[in-house]
């Protein structure tokens, strides 16, 4: 599968169509939904450990692939939370949002079954543009997929 092929389409798609905002993720800076989608994928990874869509070797792939995408979104996340925050306040704030996304995320994803997110991370360790994670963040972070999206239909 072409999982950036796809979620360039769709994004235009959107913007074509006119669609509230592409980012699903609402409000939320690239480098934020960056650090979600990691910490969804690592999440979900744990959940799905036990049962025949363990995608855990999946997500390591996709972090070392990713690497320097994470950690360069990492930073700049923690720069924006310090210069609104301070030190201390931001430490709060990305320590909100690490045990927000596993509260949220412990329990399953709402949408992607252990399969889907098994091959949505399989796909994104194998491309090594930058640009397909900040594209996957948009599309999988949403409370329900984009009606443009191919994982809507599953």
């Amino acid at each position: 599968m072409n999982f950036k092929k796809t979620l360039v389409t769709m994004v235009a798609t959107s913007m074509l169509l006119g669609a509230p905002g592409v980012v699903s993720a609402g409000d939320l800076s690239q480098d934020e939904q960056v650090r979600r989608l990691d910490i969804m994928l690592m999440v979900t990874s744990l959940r799905c450990r036990m049962g025949q869509d363990d995608f855990q070797p999946h997500y390591r792939a996709f972090s070392a692939a990713h690497l320097d995408t994470l950690n360069a979104a990492a930073r700049r996340l923690e720069k924006s939370m310090v210069s609104r925050h301070g030190a201390k306040g931001a430490k709060r704030a990305l320590d909100r949002i690490s045990v927000g996304m596993a509260n949220e995320y412990g329990q399953g994803h709402p949408w992607l079954n252990c399969a889907q997110l098994k091959q949505i991370t399989d796909d994104l360790s194998r491309n090594p543009d930058a640009n397909a994670v900040t594209l996957a963040a948009a599309e999988l972070l949403g409370a329900r997929p984009l009606a443009e999206s191919r994982w809507a239909q599953r």
